[in-house]
């Protein structure tokens, strides 16, 4: 007989990593560097351009750093108080900030000479900005104002005063020079208007809850902004004026917001001494940062590569990655083509189009057709998207329910789309203003599915706020009572049958629990 050898124990399972690739991905922020200073970080701001210096507000001063050594190169300090909100122009020459003496400054980096100044508020000044669009910028401050001023003559030309509370966050609107964004501490984010007088020009009014809002963000598009104040982030449809995310992930006041370099991550800081980062896709915290003390200010460089935190204790946080390889040529490819004049218009054509696909002769990529510094755009076909989901897209959600009861749509997919109405706060918008020509498709829709039990709850839920929307009028439409009538019936009966069911179901009950006592009793 053979001795059979012990069999080897199987190998443990690999253990699968935890990190997202959000995770993998700020996790290559390896370099911290810790700078301390007399007092609290009230405003760090990356340059737009390269080299992407950052300019860090702090007691009287505004501090200008080198990204790659971290060391001041530039130290502002013409404030006979504290300076706040510090901030660079597009082209990285002039510095824009406010003191709690109510001054705005204008300064040349290189030079540090005061070029502008204007003394047109009475409280400390938070906020400052420079437009993006126009020669002019923006202020904003505890007297309650919001102030625009043309850079070349430093007149004020616009006074917005609606907010009944401390200014403390204000930005131009990214796409309409027209158009500028504020928040308050009386909880209120407006949208104002500065071609109308006031009180016309404030256009469009959201309430944030009960918190001060500490600091807002506006996407790129110009459709979509977020709001952070208490403990609390929301996520604006500006288009509706409408909160379509309202989320909870600090336990203490958040501070500030702000983008990643790709815009598609938005990070928050907070009095909690977190730093929590948001996928824009689902808006759910993919990675989170503790730091020693609480946050006030944040921000991220536009080439991804630094994170920058501000604490209430003087600390100054640096966070720096080394960028892959990809990363690189991918820049000085896009440099390059750049310098040609190239580029720049066709990264507008993508913008507009969606379709195109910039690549240039370089390493990993096919060759270029045609000129070593040619750019050739390449086109992509797209899914196109159904009827109902351009219409969401496009916040038309009154079209996109209509889209949704055509024949050729399956009742899921219908359902599906009530149910994503019912996540937007959209369903009353889409079921409001109807006469009973564009009503009834929704009724006959209802009285077909009302008792599938898959969709009864959904549907149930929709009649119940056709019936709250249109009581008034309920009686002066037969066509509408009709079909209200033969939903009534159609529950009534599906009711009925429920209940003959439950009296079979408890017959049949009965009649097995006495031929069980029977088949014991003839056992014994």
């Amino acid at each position: 007989m053979n001795f059979l050898p012990l069999p080897s124990l199987p190998a443990p399972p690999k253990q699968q990593s935890t990190l997202n690739p959000h995770s993998r991905h700020f996790h290559t922020f390896r370099h911290p560097l810790f700078i301390k200073h007399p007092s609290a970080i009230t405003h760090i701001h990356f340059c737009p351009s390269k080299p992407h210096r950052y300019a860090v507000t702090s007691s009287t001063r505004v501090l200008i750093y080198a990204p790659k050594t971290g060391k001041v190169v530039k130290t502002i300090s013409r404030f006979k108080d504290t300076a706040r909100g510090g901030e660079f122009r597009k082209d990285g020459k002039l510095v824009v900030a406010g003191g709690d003496d109510g001054t705005v400054q204008v300064f040349d980096v290189a030079s540090r000479a005061v070029l502008r100044s204007m003394k047109e508020h009475n409280q400390p000044v938070h906020v400052t900005h420079f437009s993006p669009h126009l020669p002019q910028l923006l202020s904003a401050s505890d007297d309650t104002t919001v102030k625009l001023y043309d850079l070349s003559t430093q007149a004020c030309i616009s006074t917005l005063s609606s907010h009944t509370d401390y200014v403390r966050s204000a930005l131009f609107h990214p796409t309409d020079p027209n158009l500028l964004l504020s928040a308050s501490y009386d909880t209120t984010f407006r949208v104002h208007d500065v071609r109308l007088p006031e009180p016309s020009a404030n256009v469009m009014t959201m309430r944030h809850g009960d918190s001060p809002i500490e600091d807002i963000l506006a996407f790129p598009s110009g459709g979509v902004a977020v709001s952070v104040g208490g403990p609390i982030l929301r996520v604006w449809d500006m288009a509706m004026g409408k909160c379509i995310r309202a989320l909870s992930n600090h336990q203490k006041t958040v501070t500030s917001v702000t983008f990643d370099g790709t815009k598609g991550r938005v990070l928050t800081g907070g009095l909690d001494m977190m730093v929590k980062v948001y996928d824009v896709e689902d808006w759910k915290v993919v990675h989170t940062m503790r730091y020693p003390a609480p946050v006030l200010s944040l921000a991220v460089s536009p080439d991804d590569t630094h994170i920058a935190a501000g604490m209430t204790d003087g600390t100054l946080s640096v966070r720096r990655r080394e960028p892959k390889a990809s990363e690189a040529s991918e820049q000085e490819i896009k440099s390059s083509a750049l310098a040609g004049g190239a580029y720049e218009y066709f990264a507008d054509m993508e913008a507009v189009f969606g379709t195109g696909h910039i690549k240039a002769k370089g390493k990993g990529l096919p060759p270029v057709i045609g000129a070593a510094d040619e750019i050739r755009v390449e086109t992509r076909r797209r899914d196109k998207l159904k009827e109902y989901d351009r219409m969401l897209k496009a916040f038309k959600y009154s079209a996109a329910l209509d889209a949704g009861l055509n024949k050729n749509v399956r009742p899921s997919t219908t359902f599906a789309l009530i149910q994503e109405l019912i996540h937007r706060d959209g369903l009353r918008i889409a079921l409001s203003g109807r006469d009973e020509t564009t009503l009834e498709p929704i009724l006959v829709f209802l009285v077909r599915h009302v008792t599938d039990p898959r969709f009864g709850e959904l549907a149930s839920e929709v009649a119940g706020v056709i019936i709250d929307l249109y009581t008034p009028v309920l009686g002066q439409s037969p066509v509408i009572d009709e079909m209200l009538g033969k939903m009534q019936n159609r529950i009534e009966r599906e009711l009925g049958f429920e209940r003959d069911l439950m009296k079979l179901r408890g017959a049949l009950d009965m009649t097995l629990a006495q031929a069980a006592m029977s088949q014991i009793e003839d056992t014994a």
